[in-house]
């Protein structure tokens, strides 16, 4: 079987990083008759940009699928855990199985499928690079979200990321539920 008949899942996550909220992750299986322009790592587009093609992976895909690790399971198995977690949570989601899945970066979900990790997999393959886009995509809408119950933490400008702003919001009205305690600048305001 060639690599172009052969079912390929491309894997991300978005929010690593971040020192509030869940770390996201994205799997998708492009349709090779249903190509979609543009795909590229999500880092490289502008919001707008983002959205447009999140809706156009959503319609053209073959599946996708998108699941998160909480803040409690980042807490408790530490971020990379959780990232993978949520890797595998978004491919066994998916409703066409998978016979190849490819990862961006260093490390692989166990999954009950051949998975290969792929080193800047986002600006290399189509598939990933898709899944980049909806993982990313999906949290940012949950950090607006985020926003409208904790206003004074400013998410939806920062999404989570430990910005100047962000920092000193945090110091300046604590640690809210949806902050990382294990994160350092957390931990260490926590006391």
């Amino acid at each position: 079987m060639t690599m172009t008949s052969m079912i390929i899942c491309g894997v991300d996550e978005a929010g690593r990083g971040p020192l509030a909220g869940a770390v996201y992750a994205a799997a998708v299986i492009l349709d090779p008759a249903r190509p979609i322009n543009g795909l590229a790592d999500s880092k490289t587009l502008s919001e707008k940009k983002r959205e447009m093609l999140s809706e156009a992976i959503k319609q053209n895909a073959l599946a996708w699928a998108i699941a998160f690790a909480d803040v409690e399971e980042i807490d408790s198995i530490n971020i990379l855990q959780a990232s993978l977690l949520a890797m595998r949570r978004a491919v066994e989601a998916l409703k066409v199985e998978p016979q190849r899945v490819l990862v961006d970066g260093l490390h692989c979900p166990k999954i009950g499928y051949p998975t290969e990790a792929i080193v800047k997999g986002d600006s290399k393959v189509p598939a990933i690079a898709a899944a980049s886009i909806l993982a990313k995509t999906a949290r940012d809408e949950e950090m607006r979200q985020l926003d409208i119950l904790y206003p004074q933490y400013a998410f939806a400008r920062h999404k989570g990321y430990p910005t100047a702003e962000h920092m000193q919001l945090l110091v300046q009205h604590g640690v809210s539920p949806v902050h990382r305690r294990s994160y350092a600048p957390v931990r260490k305001l926590l006391g």
